[in-house]
């Protein structure tokens, strides 16, 4: 790392990928990451002047809300974290004259399609998180600075919330499990999310500052399975013979408050050619986050998802 490296100002530190994030983009700058009592995502002057204050080389927004089922109820709270604070940051990265770089998801498609989606394809989302992930897509753009947007998809790890862990603790529980087998997608791990953003940049920082790409990508592992496949799959390869059946549902038999797409496998053929990146199969980037979970299983349950 270069010693006059500008920083790296990263959002959502302490999330999923947020996590990660802070270990693999460590290499290309000082990253200073504020956590979520020191910056409010919806408090657009203190945003404004953090990028202001450190002059980041990049900006990188890992804060979302991510709660699908909550949002239908809180539809304000979605918006302003997930469509108001990114176009603030995009704003403000502008006049600072550094990169953006925002997440966002496959749940921008309401799933009619039959065959992976690409960035040209238009969108269309079934539920209010999606339309406030959008809307979010729309500000960085319409700000008019250098960005990437990458799209992502069944986002999972060992941290905070999500199916992965959700899983896990209804196994613990024991008898079997019932998981939707009609919604498909790629399910995709923290680790590789922020692998492969360090990556994106680094090959960024080769090229001479006018040829360097900006806009959207996606970016998920390879391939793709059903909620009810991925379930088998990653308590197969943490539990083993411990691992509870898991029964096949259709969606009426678990309905939920937000609507989902039925398909909504990414086609990442662009940040691939883009970037040289290598993109592992759903199977294979599972493995790591199962080895990781094999070896705190003497733990809590509760402390999985610290």
């Amino acid at each position: 790392m270069a010693s006059d490296a500008p920083p790296i100002l990263l959002l959502g530190g302490q999330g999923q990928v947020g996590w990660h994030l802070r270990r693999a983009l460590a290499p290309l700058g000082p990253v200073v990451a504020p956590s979520r009592a020191e910056v409010d995502l919806t408090d657009e002057a203190a945003l404004r002047a953090l990028v202001a204050r450190l002059r980041p080389g990049c900006v990188v927004n890992a804060a979302a809300y991510t709660a699908v089922d909550r949002a239908e109820q809180e539809p304000d709270r979605a918006h302003a974290v997930n469509a108001r604070a990114p176009a603030v940051l995009a704003e403000a990265a502008r006049d600072a004259g550094a990169l953006l770089v925002h997440y966002s998801t496959d749940y921008v498609f309401d799933g009619t399609a039959d065959r992976p989606y690409t960035e040209a394809d238009p969108t269309a989302p079934l539920n209010v998180y999606g339309r406030t992930k959008r809307a979010g897509e729309e500000a960085v753009v319409a700000a008019g600075g250098a960005y990437l947007v990458l799209r992502t998809s069944w986002v999972y790890g060992l941290r905070r919330h999500n199916f992965f862990l959700t899983m896990l603790r209804l196994a613990r529980q024991g008898g079997p499990l019932r998981v939707v087998s009609t919604q498909v997608g790629a399910p995709t791990p923290a680790w590789l999310i922020a692998e492969v953003t360090a990556q994106v940049l680094a090959r960024r920082q080769t090229l001479p500052e006018d040829r360097r790409p900006v806009g959207l990508f996606h970016l998920t592992a390879g391939g793709q399975t059903s909620w009810h496949g991925f379930a088998e799959a990653l308590l197969q390869r943490t539990l083993g013979p411990e691992a509870p059946p898991v029964l096949p549902i259709t969606p009426d038999a678990y309905p939920t408050p937000a609507a989902r797409p039925a398909y909504s496998v990414l086609d990442t053929t662009r940040i691939r050619q883009t970037f040289g990146v290598h993109l592992p199969s759903w199977e294979d980037a599972l493995l790591p986050v199962c080895e990781a979970a094999r070896e705190w299983r003497s733990l809590p349950p509760f402390l999985l998802g610290a």
